[in-house]
């Protein structure tokens, strides 16, 4: 960005430092005064997988017109220290306005703010994330008002000398901010819509999409990126009555929530791939015990350990065939974090319904992403359960027309409710009749549901022309970066397909791929995965796989550049 004033939709604003640098505070505080200010915002984090040291970046998009997405471009870069990854230098251009201490960073072209020094002048070196609030908030001109009024709330708990001296370092920046704007001046249009609109990331919509499902219980081993669902399920334990386990490994969380289940509440496990390896044995029992089931799974790069902190779809293949032997299953992957909420509630409706493990299938940028989104959207009534009172005799697995039988817990109604892990007749009770009961058995809780599930599957959302000519698909965390990248484009005959229910398919999928002249996937893994089952489950072959398997995500600039050239306009 040149020294000029420039009127722009939108800014980027990337701040890098090392862990326990405190970029995340002036991200939490930043990214709430924006949106209450009238301005649509979005941010991810990429971080290093150690407590202390390296170099972590947050990206902070600010539009008029709500870029809910990842981009590689950077307007504003505030550097916290010396050092850059090349992941980072390479997104810095001739335009990007770096600012930063020049004594300690060295950068050949940077404006001088001596952060440290400022802070040091009110007090102490702490103060530093302030004055770099206030410098961005005082550079896009935020309403100063709001932002003092949001930082004393922020540390009203340490005291009014905090308090105070907080206040002084936000005016600091704020002043240097204005300084800086009258050569850097970014206008962005305010909108009256943000205001009604909340903050939330792809974590706390999980969470919630689980609370308004009903879930009453959630056992997990921590495991990045899927540990703010069970650190958000705990915030709201006591207000929800909601019992949240940090189990002691992975196969006793999922073996907790099959009683949670059996004792009539409704459970849900979240781990990641690593994690949900040592549950397979697990989900193959819940499938014998016809046992709802609700898991979900924050993809991270593999194999093993992997890249701990980085994203990535490398587990839909090991979603889809987990467990030993032949049981029904529900794969949901929400693009939005509005999806993400509907999704995850819809989860145990479908479980419970339907006594079979459904999977939410998310990834780390999705849960550590955040912007504003329209109020959620609650139903005042209590979730449907599909529990019976039992009577004597009580079959727990009468075979039925439709291969749901009726299900029962123990204590309510006078039937003996009997599971068993291994074949079993109607009544619970183990057998090895394999002539007579076992192919009826698989033919219930199998063919006859899958066929179920099949009919009830989620239809996918078309995005663009109804006349397209080239499809682009994509599943997952890639839905707002494909649709934003394909408004970029603006082509009348590219449309973009996203798939919220991964599996079983519906039925409407192959008459989309049957229009389209040009298909091509969008995912991150190496493999292609979703364009593989797409062949297995309808017999269509995609024409271009668009893919990406370093742990980073997409960027829109970067799927605009890909269909592009692939689709030929």
């Amino acid at each position: 960005m040149k020294n000029e004033k420039t009127v722009k939709d939108e800014v980027s604003i990337v701040l890098a430092g090392a862990a326990g640098q405190g970029i995340q505070s002036i991200q939490k505080i930043l990214t709430h005064i924006i949106k209450e200010d009238g301005y649509h915002v979005f941010t991810t984090k990429e971080f290093m997988s150690r407590v202390r040291g390296g170099m972590n970046s947050t990206e902070i998009r600010v539009s008029s017109q709500g870029g809910h997405a990842y981009v590689d471009t950077i307007d504003i870069f505030i550097p916290l220290k010396k050092g850059l990854t090349p992941f980072l230098e390479k997104r810095i251009n001739e335009d990007t306005i770096i600012i930063g201490e020049q004594e300690e960073l060295e950068y050949e072209k940077i404006i001088d703010v001596p952060f440290s020094d400022i802070a040091k002048e009110i007090g102490n070196k702490l103060y530093s994330n302030t004055v770099a609030v206030g410098l961005i908030s005082g550079l896009l001109k935020l309403n100063e008002q709001l932002v003092e009024e949001y930082i004393a709330e922020v540390f009203a708990s340490k005291g009014e000398d905090v308090v105070e001296k907080n206040r002084q370092a936000l005016q600091a920046g704020y002043r240097r901010g204005q300084e800086l704007g009258k050569s850097y001046s970014i206008e962005i249009s305010k909108t009256d819509q943000t205001a009604s609109r909340m903050l939330l990331s792809g974590t706390n919509a999980v969470a919630l999409g689980a609370l308004a499902g009903g879930c009453n219980f959630l056992s997990a081993y921590p495991m990045s990126p899927s540990t703010g669902v069970l650190v958000s399920m705990a915030g709201y334990a006591e207000r929800m009555g909601v019992v949240v386990e940090q189990a002691e490994s992975e196969i006793a969380a999922i073996n907790m929530a099959i009683g949670g289940w059996y004792a009539g509440g409704r459970a849900m496990i979240t781990t990641s791939g690593g994690g949900f390896a040592l549950m397979t044995e697990g989900t193959s029992l819940a499938a014998m015990l016809e046992s709802p089931m609700v898991l979900h799974i924050a993809q991270r790069p593999g194999p093993a350990t992997g890249l701990p902190t980085r994203t990535g779809q490398e587990d839909l293949n090991l979603v889809l065939h987990a467990g030993h032997g032949e049981f029904p299953r529900v794969i949901l992957a929400p693009g939005t974090t509005a999806e993400a909420f509907r999704l995850a509630r819809d989860a145990f409706e479908i479980a419970d319904r339907y006594q079979v493990p459904v999977f939410v299938l998310t990834d780390q940028y999705f849960v550590d992403s955040f912007y504003d989104t329209p109020r959620l959207e609650i139903e005042e009534s209590e979730p449907e359960q599909h529990i019976v009172e039992t009577d004597r005799p009580y079959r727990r697995y009468e075979l039925t027309e439709n291969g749901v039988s009726p299900r029962g817990i123990p204590g309510y109604g006078d039937g003996r409710v009997r599971l068993d892990s291994d074949e079993h007749n109607q009544d619970g009770f183990i057998t090895e009749d394999v002539v007579g009961i076992r192919p009826k058995m698989v033919e219930k809780r199998y063919l006859r549901k899958r066929q179920l599930l099949q009919e009830a599957a989620l239809p996918p959302e078309l995005v663009g022309p109804d006349d397209y000519s080239v499809l682009v698909i994509s599943w997952g965390s890639n839905r707002n970066t494909a649709a934003e990248a394909l408004q970029k484009i603006d082509s009348k005959k590219i449309a973009l397909l996203h798939v919220p229910q991964l599996y079983p398919l519906h039925q409407s999928i192959g008459g989309y791929l049957d229009q389209a002249d040009t298909t091509m996937v969008v995912e991150n893994n190496a493999g292609g995965q979703f364009a593989e089952l797409l062949w297995n489950q309808t017999g269509r072959r995609v024409d271009e796989k668009v893919l990406k398997y370093n742990g980073i995500p997409f960027s829109v600039e970067e799927l605009q550049a890909e269909i592009t050239q692939r689709a030929g306009v």
